[in-house]
């Protein structure tokens, strides 16, 4: 960071209170960061951070809501792929932060969260806020949407607690885990140093590939096929892992389909990609669906819910399906983000990257795809497309955005629902990091932050272009990049409207407008958005 380094104290401070030893292992774990908002259920742990490490690895990120400390670990994900660490005070700070934290979960990224809460040995709670802070299983409030928690009854068992979370974040499918400490716990004083965790010894590997006959018969079926469609979904940001991206696309000349739910995974200028990414499933995507005689899904978000697209769009797919994700590991009966049941002929248990990896090490002939000639004819420049509104539209923001950047290498860390996706211009993974998981409102600047923070120092510029609503609901998360001096670049796309809102307006007053007594339904149209306060109930049945 620009802002002056602190030094860490001089000689070796003995470990002599609880949350000594968890600063300790903490230390000891690939953490540069943790992010906090001071609370006094985790006073020691904090007190140590300063006095017994130095305020290094993990260094403090002081934030103004818990939110936004765990929006600013998620962003800090999305680009390294590894774990922040992050704390929460008590029941209420993890209350202020559930959202931020489900973002993370169906967005699958690792995140160490160090919660805390006040006494559980009642004799030793101070009047009224030690009782208001003191939950008996705080963990339950985010257990459906967390990959592991616990609460660690000594501070040998925190140790063991915190170096066995950090190791099941890591581990593919990655989320953020959870362990509660008790302030008792933090603030006893030690007899005796306890024995650390070696947690350096663990060199296992975060994620599995595909078992040989997958491999085989994945391999079998691209043979096949005459007109293969690869859809990319939640990859890693590993430039090789790319690069065997591009290089298995043109090995079968399979088309290929992002979104921009997830950031990029594969240039979207090539020949390959011939439809723009977009949130939902765009008409021409549709049609190549139904045209494949081969799809291969690798951890594509909501695959039954996109086929399921398709066939509305006329375009049922028709043709074999292979689906490679570890995703099923998270899924559970509470949080249905694991989606709709893949009608799949073939299904891989495995990180995806692996599986091309994989793909790619047989060196044979493969005979050329079949798929027709794309349209030779460039589609228009983006900066020539304007809205057909008066004032400054979506396109015209993009093509100010590119102009203004041109020669500088950014990241684009969020981008607004109506941004199209052929104004994204994606050359390499860190291009564009995409959307926030769940689909919550003021996760951006949070998110941006992060990035912003996992960036510094690489030349490329963090770019964020929030949309009104969300820099409304988490804009004080830009507190923290101006305090620790992060270059980050953000742009809000105001349309004056919380618009999400107005859309599904619109949609109901339509409904009414076509259930009137006396209405002709041949000749519908619209209805006109009509104030909230006045749209009339709908009636049973309509």
């Amino acid at each position: 960071m620009r802002a002056e380094e602190p030094e860490k104290p001089a000689g070796n401070v003995p470990i002599e209170w609880g949350s000594d030893a968890v600063a300790e292992l903490l230390s000891r774990l690939d953490l540069r960061y943790l992010a906090l908002v001071p609370g006094s259920s985790y006073r020691g742990l904090h007190d140590s951070l300063v006095n017994y490490t130095g305020n290094r690895d993990p260094r403090m990120l002081v934030c103004l809501h818990e939110e936004h400390a765990v929006a600013i670990a998620h962003g800090y994900a999305k680009v390294t792929g590894r774990p922040m660490a992050v704390a929460l005070h008590s029941n209420v700070g993890l209350m202020h932060a559930t959202m931020a934290i489900y973002n993370a979960w169906c967005d699958r990224v690792p995140m160490l969260i160090v919660g805390a809460t006040g006494p559980v040995d009642a004799a030793r709670r101070r009047p009224w806020i030690d009782w208001i802070h003191t939950s008996a299983d705080q963990g339950a409030l985010i257990r459906p949407y967390v990959k592991w928690d616990d609460q660690p009854a000594s501070v040998e068992a925190a140790l063991d607690s915190l170096a066995q979370a950090y190791s099941i974040t890591r581990a593919a499918p990655s989320a953020p885990v959870y362990v509660c400490l008790d302030v008792s716990l933090q603030e006893q004083r030690l007899p005796a140093p306890p024995a650390i965790p070696d947690v350096r010894r663990d060199r296992s590997p975060r994620s599995h590939g595909p078992d040989a006959e997958a491999v085989r018969t994945t391999l079998d079926f691209l043979g096949r096929a005459r007109r293969p469609l690869f859809m990319f979904g939640r990859l890693s940001r590993d430039e090789r892992d790319w690069d065997r991206r591009v290089a298995l696309a043109e090995r079968y000349g399979a088309l290929v389909l992002s979104d921009l739910k997830n950031g990029a995974v594969f240039p979207t200028a090539h020949p390959l990609h011939p439809n723009p990414p977009g949130i939902f499933l765009p008409a021409a995507s549709a049609g190549l669906i139904g045209a494949a005689d081969l799809i291969l899904s690798l951890d594509w978000t909501d695959l039954a819910g996109t086929l399921s697209a398709a066939a509305g769009h006329g375009h049922p797919a028709a043709g074999r399906l292979v689906s490679c994700t570890s995703d099923s590991a998270l899924r559970n009966g509470w949080s249905k983000d694991s989606f709709g049941r893949d009608p799949v002929d073939l299904s891989v248990p495995a990180d995806p990257d692996l599986l091309v990896r994989a793909l790619l090490e047989p060196d044979e002939p493969v005979k050329p795809a079949e798929w027709p000639a794309a349209d030779a004819t460039p589609p228009p420049p983006a900066r020539e497309i304007r809205e057909t509104a008066d004032g400054i539209g979506m396109h015209d923001l993009a093509a100010a955005l590119r102009d203004a950047l041109a020669g500088s290498p950014a990241c684009l860390v969020r981008l607004p629902l109506g941004w199209h996706g052929a104004d994204l211009e994606a050359s390499h993974p860190l291009d564009f990091l995409g959307m926030d998981g769940g689909a919550g409102i003021g996760s951006g600047p949070g998110m941006a932050v992060g990035a912003a923070l996992a960036l510094e120092g690489t030349g490329r510029v963090p770019v964020a272009v929030l949309g009104d609503g969300d820099l409304l609901m988490g804009g004080t998360a830009l507190w923290t990049a101006a305090h620790y001096r992060l270059p980050l670049l953000v742009v809000v796309a105001n349309n004056a409207s919380f618009h999400n809102d107005v859309v599904h307006a619109e949609r109901m007053a339509g409904q009414e407008h076509l259930d009137r007594p006396g209405h002709c339904r041949s000749r519908s149209r619209p209805a006109r958005l009509r104030p909230l306060a006045r749209l009339p109930r709908r009636r049973p049945g309509t």
